[in-house]
């Protein structure tokens, strides 16, 4: 028998519980202490909404906690929501977030579990070294010792777009954060309304505006006007793709594209991609890197991570009826009018620009990745004080092979790992479930 460690994770959305669930299957003698800020655990922002159109855009077969038992959540489903066991369907977000939580609470209720799973209401704010561990202050005063800190902080929220004058930015006719608390219920009936993004955030945004009643016009902009592609109905089976090693972007997009062309289904090709997704980007230098995310990610992004079928069929519904326009363009200038809000923007590909009056505004640009304008008390402590520092592409922090922390001065840090979306600059597929439960038990492993 190992050790017997304590390890904090900080954050308990579906990284933090996960890996949690993780090492306490991994090591019968260790203990976790599960730090989270908002009201519930287990939840995080994905999957705390209540909005029944609010689906996963994962079938319900690859949803699984487990990697080892892939199977794990239709079974659930069949014990207890079994309307929705089917493994190709699509199930309500906050299915899954009730599924996470009775994961959390079978830990509790075992012999041991209320033990060795501490769920703590609070936040954590600084992590200072100790001769033997770390120490972690927390907002409500504590400080607790602990071997080893998990990471697990989730997306961070979205920046304000230059050339929004403050005190738009400052008024309710903008929403910065479509997620909090009834944000979007002060949106009236048949006030216009402009998305600022086109991608699965803003699809959130036009299911909840439309199941509250909401009538009025919607635009979305974004630079390339592209949104989420559909999944089939039923899926078609991921191609088995051969792709040699150190293949640069230009020949990947001609295998993709000539893959797609004999399937007759770009779907089965893009699936195609996933097992290699990790090691591509591994073998890809800088530069390769930024060139991926300049002008191929917007493409990659909508067809990676599609829409469920009746999502998409809801959108569609919205554009053929003419309450939503997706336009591709370039946000200019904002400001206050006492109208609501007068946009300036430009059309793709256009050299003027064009003007529109919205009574509201809903940034719906997505999860950031620049820890530097991070609010975060902890992200920004670690920054500042050089025990963490920006990846090289502005995704979130840096970490190694190993998900251990990389300071300022390129070292890692044995007793810090992060895991999830903070990790994308190293592994970039790194926020869908798939990707993040065999991080979340490699991490385990390796800590114990």
């Amino acid at each position: 028998m190992g050790k017997a460690l304590k390890i904090a994770v900080a954050g308990a959305g579906f990284s933090g519980s996960l890996v949690a669930l993780h090492i306490l299957r991994s090591n019968p003698s260790a203990t976790v202490i599960l730090i989270e800020r908002a009201a519930e655990f287990g939840r995080g922002l994905a999957y705390g909404t209540c909005d029944p159109k609010h689906l996963l855009n994962v079938r319900a077969s690859n949803m699984s906690a487990f990697p080892e038992d892939p199977d794990h959540f239709i079974k659930w489903l069949a014990l207890h929501m079994p309307p929705h066991s089917r493994p190709q369907s699509f199930v309500p977000r906050y299915i899954f977030g009730t599924y996470l939580q009775t994961l959390l609470r079978a830990t509790l209720a075992t012999d041991d579990g209320a033990e060795r799973l501490i769920i703590l209401p609070d936040e954590v704010t600084a992590l200072v070294d100790r001769p033997e561990g770390i120490g972690l202050p927390l907002a409500m005063g504590h400080v607790i010792d602990v071997d080893h800190v998990v990471l697990a902080t989730g997306h961070l929220p979205s920046h304000d777009l230059p050339g929004f004058e403050q005190d738009l930015l400052a008024s309710s006719v903008y929403i910065r954060d479509p997620w909090a608390p009834h944000a979007l219920a002060q949106i009236q009936p048949g006030e216009n309304v402009l998305l600022i993004g086109a991608g699965l955030t803003a699809v959130d945004v036009l299911l909840g505006l439309d199941r509250a009643g909401h009538n009025g016009n919607i635009v979305a902009i974004s630079r390339r006007g592209l949104k989420p592609r559909p999944h089939a109905d039923v899926g078609p089976a991921p191609l088995a793709l051969d792709i040699p090693e150190r293949l640069p972007l230009s020949g990947l997009l001609r295998l993709v594209r000539r893959a797609a062309a004999i399937s007759g289904d770009w779907r089965a090709a893009a699936d195609g991609l996933r097992p290699h997704a990790q090691r591509l980007w591994r073998e890809a230098s800088s530069a390769e890197r930024s060139r991926f995310l300049r002008h191929l990610r917007p493409w990659w992004e909508v067809h990676r991570h599609r829409m469920a079928p009746p999502v998409a069929t809801a959108i569609a519904s919205l554009e053929r009826f003419g309450r939503l326009s997706i336009r591709a363009g370039k946000i200019t200038r904002a400001q206050l009018d006492e109208q609501g809000a007068l946009v300036s923007w430009r059309p793709r590909g256009q050299p003027d620009e064009q003007q529109m009056r919205f009574s509201r505004i809903v940034n719906c640009t997505g999860p950031a990745g620049n820890v530097q304008k991070a609010t975060s008390p902890l992200l920004a402590d670690l920054i500042a004080r050089g025990c963490a520092r920006p990846d090289a592409q502005g995704l979130g922090i840096e970490v190694d092979a190993q998900c251990r922390l990389i300071a300022a001065d390129g070292t890692p840090n044995p007793r810090i790992t992060a895991i999830g979306p903070m990790s994308r600059g190293a592994f970039w597929e790194i926020t869908a479930v798939p990707d993040i439960r065999i991080q979340a038990r490699a991490v385990a492993e390796r800590l114990v």
